[in-house]
This record gives C-alpha cells, sequence and structure tokens, in this order.
C-alpha cells in the first residue's frame, strides 16, 4: 500500500495543492493533525483537502478539537482519536492533541500524559499509530534543544511496536526519521511524504 502522510498543514494553500495532487497516486492518505490555525479556519482547511480521492484518515492537532475537525471534515474522511479502525486488512490507530499541555493557553487542544496514556490503552495492535504529539525523545526538538515530545506516545510505541508512527507538532523537527524498535518513527510536517505498507 501507497501511503501519503503528512502534518501541520496550517491553512497553507501551496501545501494544500501539492498534497491534492500527489494524492492521485495514494492508496491512502493520512494527515497527522493542526489543519487550521488556533481554532480558526478549520472549514476552509478541510476544503483545501476535499478533492483528496483516496481514503483520508486524520486526527486532531492542538488547533483544533476532536469534534470541531469531525464536523468539518468531508464526507467520507475518517478521524481517529483515542480510536481505531481497519483499512483494507491495515490497522489504524490515531491520537491527536498536544501531549503533553502545551504553554499555547486556551485555544490549544492538550491532554496531560496519563489523559494520553489512557486513551493509548485502548489500542491491543497497530500497523500505523497516528498522533499530533511525537514521542519523547524522538523527533520532539525545539531550536533551543529542548527534547517536548509524549512519555505517553513513546511508552505505546514501544508496547505496541506499529510498523509506523507518524506525528508533527514540533516544527523544528519536521522531517526527522528515526526509530524505536521496529518502528519507523516520522515527524512530517506539511510535504509530501511518501511510505510503502505492507499488508
Amino acid at each position: 500500500m501507497r501511503v501519503l502522510a503528512f502534518s501541520d498543514l496550517h491553512m497553507a494553500r501551496n501545501r494544500a495543492s501539492d498534497l491534492v495532487a500527489a494524492s492521485a497516486e495514494a492508496d491512502l492518505v493520512i494527515g497527522a493533525g493542526d489543519f487550521c490555525n488556533a481554532r480558526r479556519g478549520l472549514n476552509e482547511a478541510m476544503q483545501m483537502l476535499s478533492d483528496i480521492a483516496a481514503p483520508l484518515v486524520l486526527v486532531p492537532g492542538n488547533a483544533e478539537s476532536a469534534e470541531e475537525l469531525t464536523a468539518a471534515a468531508p464526507y467520507g474522511v475518517h478521524v481517529l482519536h483515542g480510536t481505531g479502525m481497519t483499512l483494507d486488512s491495515l490497522r489504524l490507530f490515531g491520537l491527536g492533541y498536544g501531549v503533553p499541555v502545551t504553554p499555547f493557553g486556551d485555544w490549544s487542544c492538550d491532554l496531560t500524559e496519563p489523559e494520553a496514556a489512557e486513551l493509548l490503552d485502548r489500542c491491543e495492535a497497530t500497523d500505523i499509530l497516528i498522533v499530533h504529539s511525537p514521542p519523547k525523545g524522538h523527533g520532539d526538538t525545539t531550536s533551543q534543544g529542548q527534547s517536548v515530545g509524549s512519555v505517553a506516545v513513546r511508552d505505546a510505541v514501544e508496547r505496541l511496536q506499529p510498523k509506523f508512527a507518524f506525528c508533527g507538532h514540533i516544527h523544528d523537527s519536521w522531517g526527522y526519521r528515526g526509530t524505536i524498535g521496529r518502528t519507523q518513527i516520522a515527524n512530517l510536517g506539511p510535504k509530501v511524504h511518501w511510505f510503502e505498507v505492507s499488508l
């Protein structure tokens, strides 16, 4: 299966156009959160992605709530937040929001580490883990050199050992690639990223 994955679109129309064009070659498209800006512009952001014909699976970032994303997403789009699904035998599980709680204020949709762990514990097995926040120590380094990822996400990756864990959130670490055990970690950013996934 040819998977196109991205994160942190933040309403960038040129990036959205690139993603839509590339999606014609995709079997599955995954978006790892932050489609709008600080809870504003989500309907417009979803409209930018509405011409994607491949199955589209999204998790909310900290810029939009799960409820807002579900309401704004085009018909047929799958929104995961503490939930999973199976597509052509490929198992997917998603968790959105900023983890741990960010310093951005009331607009930011965040979870504490215990809240995130409780939702991730619902997952017994998955091939692709889609999270907005990166696992602690992997693709989570800010421009000040701080590691601000999630312990709960890292623990879930270590427990589940999915083939891939896709994330975003930390802009300074966009493009990061690494591994935890057999899991490939990718902090995506709003570019076209291709992955081959065996069913």
